[in-house]
């Protein structure tokens, strides 16, 4: 599961660090919750909550069924 996971945001890095941010894999609860770091502009942008959920959570649970969320941490 994590690798599929950590996979899933190396397709998705190159957009982020378009704009000079990027994603890091922390980790991936039982519950379903995968939790990553945002880093670089990322990290502090008003617009990241919006990014982590119509982006990159969305992509994931599309992707991996098993992925109920993704949270930053």
């Amino acid at each position: 599961m994590i690798d599929k996971i950590k996979q899933a945001l190396d397709d998705i890095r190159p957009s982020l660090q378009a704009d000079g941010g990027d994603i890091e894999f922390v980790n991936y609860r039982e519950d379903g919750v995968v939790e990553v770091r945002l880093t670089g502009a990322c990290f502090g942008c008003p617009m990241s909550q919006i990014t982590l959920k119509q982006g990159v959570e969305k992509y994931l649970r599309d992707i991996i069924p098993e992925v109920t969320s993704v949270e930053a941490v």
